[in-house]
């Protein structure tokens, strides 16, 4: 399993419902998350081991979103 931790700029439940569908039909997501309350609206996607950050980014693009690694402190 891998976890994917990005930023994003999906900072409402409205706009959480608008990406909801991609990410739990999509067949390598096990688990998902968006923290609302965090400064970076962190996305946090526990996936089958072949998924990459690429992939999830295209997703999200997809609804109009923008996603990023977040950098590590």
């Amino acid at each position: 399993m891998r976890l994917l931790i990005l930023r994003t700029n999906i900072k409402t439940k409205k706009k959480v419902k608008k990406v909801k569908p991609l990410l739990n039909n999509h067949p390598l997501i096990l688990n998902w998350s968006v923290d609302l309350e965090d400064i970076d609206n962190v996305l946090r996607i526990e996936a089958i081991s072949n998924l990459n950050e690429l992939d999830v980014k295209n997703l999200v693009q997809q609804k109009g979103f923008y996603c990023e690694n977040l950098p590590d402190y």
